[in-house]
């Protein structure tokens, strides 16, 4: 009788460790996504673009662009640098209104 009690004790401790655990790991990542949703609200509000995934993408893309093209002015790629530098700007430029 107190074999079964003890298993039971041990069943509902165990149950309770895992209940706990997978509560916290759900709220640290909730508040990770509520900090990233509010990071790229914040960042597309300011810049005046949409909060897409698209948008997303085109910002990256846009910028290293511009890192590409002054990497390449450094190196003295003259011709490639300006490509990069003017492709990068359009872009961005196109992206923020």
């Amino acid at each position: 009788m107190q074999v079964e009690s003890f298993f039971e004790w041990l069943g509902e401790a165990l149950g309770a460790l895992i209940r706990f655990v997978v509560e916290a790991l759900g709220g640290v990542f909730d508040a990770i996504a509520r900090a990233g949703s509010g990071f790229l609200e914040g960042l597309s509000r300011t810049l005046g673009m949409n909060p897409s995934l698209l948008g997303i993408i085109a910002l990256i893309v846009g910028l290293s662009l511009l890192v590409a093209g002054v990497r390449a002015l450094l190196r003295r790629a003259f011709v490639g640098g300006l490509i990069q530098l003017l492709l990068g700007l359009w872009l961005l430029s196109w992206l923020i209104q």
